[in-house]
């Protein structure tokens, strides 16, 4: 592997990629890693290489005015044609061209304007607010309302009679004006060879003249434009909301170096910097509070709906909001890396990747089009030359074909949801990787949970203090607290935590004794504390705290012991406390109808029954190691057929992979978590499960909608043309609503479910 010009990959913009392969060491890691060796990985790397050795750059632009996934289809296949373009990715949810190439920037644009289309890099766009367009300024909107007066002045003209050429020039300009975008970019198919709509309407505008049908001409040009600029400014919308998570960051921030304090643009923001946020501002970078205490409105990075208090020591991320007191803050990640632009970037990743009824989609458009335009030419041709039909009206006809053979409705019904559920998501502080992911949360029917760290809270905390020969509680904890004070063990932490505003007594002379406990000396006495082998070990009489140790240990709690020279002085009980929400959310669960929640963990069974009979789980596997959780998870896969396996996003990395959706927890700021989950929830609520399922079954039944919607239209356009009933601005007044009520229709998952 030629890992050393990693460096010069990315300072060329160039993402490593995915390390996906079977036969590699570090299959399921997001990009290639040191440990990847196999030849899949390498020549990867050799073709990154090859790129920047031939003088390619990796490039983004924005692109607006797309409002056709099959439209954006064929201009991606057009620019990855042109010399000196080595690949182009259009991202049709996100409005996003990727392209590797080595000719100018202008070049490109150039090109995609050529197509009907706006383009601007994305380096330049993130200077630029998200706002809404001016109309007058936009040549598409403008050019649909002069060809919408038009149409109407030559429609009053012609109903009242007026005769001449003064009402066939009107509707001639109309559709001049009306069609002219849509003639552009159809002749920019034709040269690329990859017909779409536009050359389709513009050849039954041209046809409509063509046989005196001036009327219907002229409507089909305005309907169709302005079924385009309604729909591309619905799209540009749902683009928006997503694009509008970057606006959340402020563009400056005030940063204090030395003595000085300046305000500085995000990008000239160094790791180590120090910032100061004022109250009401937003936090413009990822980072750690130095000093000041302030509570902050983290909804855009977790969803949480309250404010979270934060003191020196706590995270903070860019694009949160500080409601009061103002902090300095030490800068951790640059503007580039922060938490909100990993997140932008994974959903804008997510709206790429196409779900199993998009594809179904995308393979039913490959061979319906093509046989409705083979039956759009036979309709024109066949009539006159075998059955001595007259030729117009049967031209008319095919026309009229071509127009409901457009497959822009159905296209667009599947991934106008899916950006529009992923959107709604991550606003939510819920993370879903792709179509994909969340069509599958809505038909899973067994869930397992990780205990430690996701239905607990991950670290022990001293449940119980019983304390004994003559110590009140308090005196206990000091003494207790005091030895603990000097140890590193997660439990003597938690001790440490509970004393908390207790005066500690002075311990001298600590030692740590390994797997049993401590001593050390407290006032002149050798004091020890410890597990029950230790005290048994040391000869103590534990007799009469037989039951005591007995009921802890049935609750699967920790028990310590505290004693000098033969006496007791007291019981520390220590367990990982459930999450507050843990119970609430295996209710929901069990109500969205999970036939199966499990929990997966490595404590002993009595720990974990514990913990199950609390949380009403319908079982739990104790005692598991990592390669334990991987069985566990196939056969859960095996008995119930789809399986999530939610956990903490790294240890449980190799159960999630192998489950059929992989859900993290608490990964905010976490950039493992982040890149390795399918579902990544931002904060520590587990009630989000339950949102994501009636998210996911709720989109499903939006996109069948949809399909269905869309195939019958096409359907009932088709019997009324064998009917003779149809006429072109009909055909096209259905085949436009048809899309944008498809588009309606997905933007609809954008609201908050209830």
């Amino acid at each position: 592997m030629k890992l050393q010009y990693y460096k010069e990959i990315v300072d060329n913009g160039l993402d490593r990629p995915h390390c996906r392969e079977a036969c590699c060491s570090s299959k399921g890691e997001a990009v290639i890693q040191e440990s990847c060796t196999c030849p899949s990985c390498t020549a990867a790397i050799d073709g990154l290489l090859n790129k920047i050795e031939e003088g390619f750059r990796r490039t983004v632009f924005r692109v607006s005015g797309m409002d056709c996934g099959d439209c954006a289809a064929k201009l991606e296949k057009r620019l990855a044609s042109m010399s000196g373009v080595r690949s182009a990715i259009i991202n049709f949810g996100a409005g996003k061209l990727t392209i590797d190439h080595a000719i100018a920037d202008y070049a490109i644009v150039q090109a995609v304007k050529h197509a009907g289309y706006g383009a601007i890099k994305e380096a330049d766009a993130r200077h630029q607010p998200v706002t809404e367009t001016i109309w007058w300024k936009n040549a598409r909107t403008l050019s649909t309302l002069i060809s919408g007066i038009l149409l109407a002045i030559a429609t009053t003209l012609d109903w009242f009679g007026t005769t001449g050429n003064i009402v066939v020039l009107l509707y001639a300009l109309t559709a001049v004006i009306g069609g002219f975008h849509a003639a552009k970019s159809g002749l920019y198919s034709l040269r690329s060879l990859s017909l779409d709509m536009n050359f389709l309407m513009t050849v039954a505008i041209i046809g409509a003249a063509a046989i005196g049908e001036w009327s219907e001409g002229a409507a089909v040009a305005f309907l169709f434009s302005f079924g385009n600029t309604l729909q591309a400014y619905t799209l540009d919308k749902t683009r928006q909301s997503i694009r509008s998570l970057m606006e959340l960051a402020p563009s400056e921030a005030l940063v204090k170096r030395g003595k000085e304090e300046k305000r500085l643009p995000v990008e000239d923001i160094v790791i180590g910097d120090i910032v100061i946020v004022k109250p009401g501002e937003r936090i413009g970078m990822d980072g750690i509070v130095l000093s000041g205490i302030s509570a902050v409105d983290q909804a855009t990075i977790t969803g949480e709906s309250i404010p979270v208090e934060k003191i020196a020591g706590d995270t903070v991320y860019a694009g949160t909001m500080n409601v009061h007191g103002a902090l300095e803050i030490t800068v951790t990640k640059n503007a580039d890396n922060s938490t909100l632009a990993k997140i932008s970037h994974l959903v804008e990743e997510a709206q790429a990747q196409k779900a199993p009824s998009q594809q179904f989609v995308d393979v039913f458009a490959k061979y319906y089009t093509p046989l409705v335009l083979m039956a759009a030419v036979g309709v024109i041709v066949l009539p006159t030359l075998f059955f001595n039909q007259p030729f117009a009206p049967w031209f008319y006809n095919g026309l009229v074909l071509l127009v409901i053979s457009c497959p822009c409705a159905l296209v667009i019904s599947t991934p106008v949801s899916i950006v529009s559920a992923i959107g709604n998501a991550s606003r939510r502080g819920v993370l879903i990787k792709g179509g994909a992911y969340l069509e599958q949360m809505g038909s899973v029917n067994a869930i397992a949970f990780d205990k430690t760290g996701t239905l607990t809270h991950g670290r022990p905390v001293v449940t119980d203090i019983v304390a004994t020969n003559g110590f009140s509680e308090a005196e206990f904890l000091e003494m207790a607290a005091g030895i603990e004070k000097w140890s590193e063990h997660p439990v003597a932490h938690a001790v440490v935590e509970r004393a908390k505003g207790l005066e500690l007594k002075a311990a001298t002379h600590f030692k740590a004794l390994v797997g049993r406990g401590a001593q050390a000396e407290i006032d002149g006495q050798l004091i020890y504390i410890g597990n029950l082998r230790l005290f048994e070990d040391l000869g103590y009489n534990l007799t009469q705290h037989g039951k005591t140790l007995a009921d802890f240990e049935r609750q699967g709690k920790t028990v310590m012991l505290v004693g000098a020279q033969n006496r007791i002085f007291g019981l520390i009980a220590v367990a990982d406390t459930l999450r507050e929400d843990s119970g609430k959310a295996i209710t929901a669960l069990h109500k969205a109808g999970m036939k199966h929640v499990a929990m997966l963990t490595g404590d002993n069974s009595r720990v974990a029954g514990a913990i199950a009979q609390k949380l009403d789980l319908d079982t739990f596997y104790s005692e598991l190691l990592p390669e334990g959780k991987v069985s566990t998870i196939k056969t859960m896969v095996r008995d119930y057929g789809k399986v999530v396996m939610v956990g903490d996003g790294v240890n449980d990395a190799p159960a999630m992979a192998v489950a059929t959706v992989g859900v993290a927890m608490g990964v905010a700021g976490s950039d493992v978590a982040l890149e390795t989950a399918d579902v990544a929830l931002m904060n520590d609520d587990l009630s989000k499960l339950s949102y994501i399922i009636k998210l996911s079954r709720k989109t499903v039944a939006i996109i069948k909608q949809n399909i269905a919607f869309s195939i019958s239209i096409k359907a009932v356009f088709l019997l009324l043309l064998f009917l003779g009933m149809a006429n072109l601005w009909l055909a096209v007044l259905a085949d436009m609503g048809a899309s944008l009520l498809v588009t309606l229709n997905g933007m609809r998952l954008m609201r908050r479910l209830r």
